[in-house]
């Protein structure tokens, strides 16, 4: 007599319970998209270019490379709250105002947002544009705020 593959069965079991009911298999296929969602992070983080910068990372840029910071938000949310000595240029006006940064080509350039959704874009138009050391800060304000750093009114 023959002992069946432990594997070989289980396996069979959990198909066969998958097709007991749809509600079983959209729960299985549920699980697997959310286990790739939650993956891909981490997978795909060695294969991409990051041009982003933490709170952190920023300070040290600001202080030992005079790094500018370019606040992108609307001038009232700017007027709210924003970092120190930032340069306030609007998304919409970027195009028009290019030349006002223009003589900072070869400073590294921080480029901050709302809540960092915004300046990843800002950021890759200005290495378009000859930038080389164009960076968005990961999470914007609300990170620099998150990591208790200071913010200027205006």
């Amino acid at each position: 007599m023959t002992r069946p593959d432990a594997r070989g069965f289980a396996l069979e079991q959990f198909l066969v319970f998958l097709q007991k009911s749809p509600f079983n298999m959209l729960l299985f296929g549920l699980a697997l998209a959310s286990g790739a969602m939650l993956l891909w992070p981490l997978i795909s983080r060695p294969f991409r270019v990051s041009h982003e910068v933490g709170a952190i990372e920023a300070v040290q840029l600001i202080n030992r490379r005079d790094a500018l910071v370019l606040d992108v938000r609307d001038t009232g949310d700017y007027a709210a709250g924003h970092i120190a000595s930032a340069k306030h240029v609007p998304e919409a006006q970027l195009a028009e105002r290019l030349k006002e940064i223009e003589k900072h080509r070869m400073r590294p350039i921080i480029v901050s947002c709302r809540i960092g959704s915004r300046a990843p874009s800002v950021s890759a138009m200005l290495r378009k544009k000859g930038f080389a050391e164009a960076f968005a800060l990961r999470g914007g304000i609300a990170a620099w705020q998150q990591a208790n750093l200071p913010l200027e009114k205006s």
